[in-house]
């Protein structure tokens, strides 16, 4: 689902090599402090030219979302000056672009950024990807929607000025140099270490910890102050020490910060739901309404996933994710490593460090091989991977996270059974993090035959058979390397979707929810007297429709057998209140157990390491 799409979003360390040219740096400065119409004035220094043309990009992409979102939609009013004030020529060579005549007698450029959460009904731009501009009150500066670059100097290093009223503070894991508490100064050794790190600019509610040697950052805008850094705070050191306490030696950063926007829904604000991952933060989109407990448990795995990114692609990446074009990017092979081993080890780790049971990973297993099943399970993965920002592969993205991780689980039974027990995927990502790092990035068609000489052939034939061909993977042939089998199990369901994919609902063209007709075996709706034809209205005194159905969807997610609950319907053209205690469906679902006792050590392996 798009919702909980994640990003790579990636920008790894230039060295000192980009800051010895003198006086070759962009500046740039953000005003924050006197928005109009909901826009904010960027004004950029350009380094010197020595061609009379020169051209300016914001991205068209960033790594991770896989979606062609042109952010240089949201700029307008684009100027450039020489040092004299006059205006120099300027051409918009398409969404993303503008090209300068005169470069060098170029003094700045000027131009307004228009924010995305707030007309995201007019786009695809996943929340978390996007920018808010609320004036005095909140400001999500993903960079890339703000800061651009010229045509051959992304390598330069940036230094980012930013003016903005002193009760707001800027939650981020860049270095303020600067004293006062209405200009801040950061900077970065190159554009993607710079769009690398958002900022998000709110009133003070945050708290720190330390994880080992890591500082972590957890800063919060709520709308209403409903929820505060220090009600998540807890359940999210417990996650981070246990993740880091199963990557044991991995540890590419001192500094992870997260950056929690919590929207209130409505249709001038975000609604996407996920985060979007950086290599040393990550920002999070919520909904405020959303219960506490039921808001900790989808942060600990949304920001768990964000999190396991310093492996891959932080410290094991390709030259297509090293180099990076914002523009016109060449995709990698290798999402099922970036998003599939990422997704499996925020699985992983939660049983391995005991936050749940055997039965839950197994469920959560179940779960992703069922819902996988609705992509092409012929598809080649690896080709997949490298045209994803093509049709059919692009509407396949979601795959990387069901079957991606997949994927990687069978690669670690299988190292399992080839090691008897001793080494799994945790133990690759280690020996290829050494291998490889964050400032040398491998050959796309290398990869398989490195980790096929870090491990096993078994390893390298899964990979040329399931990765880059086109079989589908027998599961159950893998189970059983560790003793597990099929069978079936009762869960609670979802009042509103059948096994979370066949809904129960539908909107009419008044916006309104609808029950289909001939709904059966649904305990929520039989309780309470629900029927096929009813328009749902309002739930505990909260109105729903088209605009905020996932809403409803994501609340009923956190109810509980015996919870009061009120539902407004409209039946027949009537209005009606029923009222009753919420009785959650229970449905089938294929599920795994334990049974072979002979391979007790291989499990205990591939679960507890």
């Amino acid at each position: 689902m798009k919702k909980f799409i994640c990003t790579l979003a990636l920008a790894l360390t230039l060295g000192s090599a980009a800051f010895a040219q003198k006086g070759k740096d962009v500046k740039v400065t953000i005003d924050l402090k006197d928005v109009k119409d909901d826009k904010v004035m960027v004004t950029v220094t350009p380094p010197a030219f020595d061609s009379e043309t020169a051209t300016f990009f914001i991205p068209k992409i960033v790594p991770g979302t896989y979606s062609e979102d042109n952010y240089g939609k949201y700029i307008e009013n684009f100027k450039a000056y020489d040092s004299k004030g006059k205006e120099l020529a300027v051409a918009k060579a398409d969404d993303n672009s503008w090209k300068i005549t005169g470069a060098k007698k170029l003094a700045k450029l000027t131009y307004l950024v228009n924010d995305t959460y707030d007309i995201e009904g007019t786009h695809d731009i996943f929340s978390p990807a996007g920018t808010n501009i609320l004036a005095g009150e909140n400001f999500v500066l993903n960079m890339h929607g703000f800061v651009g670059y010229f045509e051959g100097k992304g390598e330069l290093p940036y230094q980012v000025t930013i003016t903005h009223p002193a009760s707001l503070w800027a939650a981020t894991s860049l270095t303020d140099t600067n004293a006062s508490n209405e200009i801040d100064v950061f900077t970065a050794s190159r554009y993607p270490d710079l769009v690398d790190n958002p900022i998000m600019y709110s009133k003070p509610d945050y708290t720190t910890f330390k994880v080992d040697d890591m500082d972590i950052l957890i800063s919060v805008y709520s709308p209403t102050g409903a929820v505060k850094a220090k009600d998540i705070t807890p359940n999210m050191e417990k996650m981070m020490r246990a993740q880091k306490k199963f990557l044991g030696p991995i540890n590419s950063t001192k500094k992870y910060s997260v950056l929690l926007y919590l929207t209130n829904g409505t249709s001038t604000d975000a609604k996407g739901t996920g985060a979007l991952e950086h290599t040393t933060s990550t920002t999070v989109v919520m909904p405020e309404a959303m219960p506490l407990d039921q808001l900790e448990e989808m942060l600990k795995d949304v920001v768990s996933h964000e999190f396991f990114h310093i492996v891959t692609p932080l410290s094991v990446h390709s030259k297509e994710i090293h180099n990076f074009n914002y523009n016109t990017p060449k995709m990698s092979e290798h999402l099922w490593m970036y998003e599939g081993v990422t997704e499996y080890f925020a699985n992983l780790f939660q049983i391995n460090q005991g936050l749940i049971t055997e039965d839950d990973f197994y469920a959560r297993i179940a779960e992703k091989i069922a819902t996988s099943k609705n992509f092409d399970d012929t598809m080649n993965f690896t080709n997949m991977s490298k045209n994803i920002l093509d049709k059919p592969y692009k509407d396949a993205y979601y795959n990387v996270y069901l079957k991606g991780a997949l994927i990687a689980m069978c690669i670690d039974i299988q190292m399992r059974e080839s090691s008897k027990g001793e080494k799994g995927i945790l133990d690759l990502m280690h020996d290829l993090s050494k291998a490889y790092g964050s400032s040398k990035p491998f050959n796309d068609a290398d990869l398989f035959g490195k980790i096929t000489e870090l491990t096993y052939p078994e390893v390298g034939k899964f990979l040329a058979t399931y990765v880059a061909g086109n079989t589908p993977i027998n599961y159950d042939e893998y189970f059983a390397k560790v003793g597990v089998t099929k069978n079936s199990v009762k869960q609670p369901g979802n009042p509103f979707l059948k096994k979370m994919q066949i809904p129960y609902i539908t909107v009419n063209p008044a916006k309104e929810i609808v029950v289909l007709p001939n709904i059966t075996g649904n305990d929520f709706m039989d309780t309470l007297g629900i029927k096929g034809g009813d328009a749902i209205l309002a739930v505990n005194n909260t109105n729903y429709n088209l605009d905020n159905i996932y809403d409803l969807i994501e609340v009923s997610m956190g109810w509980k057998d015996g919870d009061a609950i009120t539902v407004k319907i409209k039946r027949d053209g009537k209005e009606q209140l029923l009222k009753g205690k919420v009785k959650m469906p229970v449905e089938e679902v294929d599920g795994y157990h334990a049974t072979d006792a002979s391979k007790a050590k291989i499990k205990e392996g591939w679960l507890k390491g």
